[in-house]
């Protein structure tokens, strides 16, 4: 297949087009985050430029992938916590004129009939590229591990330590990572907090919540917890992996 990389505001894509890309992405509570909320207006505005769309020869888009920029020293105790403040330090940075030298890859998407070919490689690849043509010398993310919703239980620490025989990671978008050479740096295991009222919470997950508590819910990394408030909290982890 024979891709072209394009900025996503490029032109105006399609409605129907997106809803297919976008369909399987990301489960309905992830824009619950009301602090990141307070920043994405100017994430948007100010950040365009990484932004990828991956378009097909029939002008059809099958991947997309975005980004973020900040000033990070490349020590580990000084990374962002997470996803959230990863999105507030490029904010605050950009508003008080410090100059970013660090991208951070905040998510990439295939179209769910095309995965398993690739394109989330290709994707990451391209993101690199917008890095290296900045002379940006570090690129690194927050990665949310698909198979830890199995694991819910599990620590994050401990669930980045899970490898398969051959040392890579037992988690397949932590290995799409690792093939293209980057490496698993530390945990986040805060990188964002959803919150909710009990029914937003039930129309988010399709399950009912009849008592305050822990549940599982569909493809949560972690429990949310449901308070005798008519809250609910989800923590979400995810694991720092760097590139370059």
């Amino acid at each position: 297949m024979k891709l072209i990389t394009e900025l996503f505001d490029a032109h105006e894509w399609p409605d129907e087009q997106l809803e297919e890309l976008f369909s399987e992405g990301f489960p309905k509570f992830i824009t619950a985050d009301r602090l990141a909320k307070q920043y994405i207006g100017r994430v948007r505005e100010w950040f365009t430029e990484l932004n990828l769309m991956l378009v097909d020869e029939r002008g059809v888009p099958v991947a997309a992938g975005w980004g973020i920029p900040i000033r990070w020293d490349g020590k580990v105790e000084t990374l962002p916590s997470g996803y959230t403040d990863a999105t507030i330090r490029a904010v605050e940075n950009r508003e008080q004129g410090i100059e970013p030298d660090t991208l951070v890859i905040c998510g990439a998407v295939v179209t769910p009939s095309l995965k398993g070919r690739g394109l989330a490689g290709e994707t990451l690849t391209a993101l690199r590229q917008l890095a290296v043509e900045q002379s940006w010398p570090r690129v690194i993310a927050p990665v949310r591990p698909t198979l830890k919703s199995q694991y819910p239980l599990a620590s994050i620490e401990s669930f980045m330590g899970w490898t398969r025989p051959d040392g890579t990671s037992l988690d397949p978008w932590i290995r799409t990572h690792q093939r293209l050479g980057a490496r698993i740096i530390a945990a986040a295991p805060a990188s964002q907090t959803m919150t909710g009222t009990v029914s937003e919470w039930e129309q988010w997950t399709g399950m009912a919540f009849p008592e305050p508590g822990e549940y599982v819910i569909p493809r949560g990394l972690s429990l949310l917890h449901v308070d005798d408030s008519d809250q609910g909290i989800y923590v979400e982890p995810n694991v720092w992996i760097q590139h370059m």
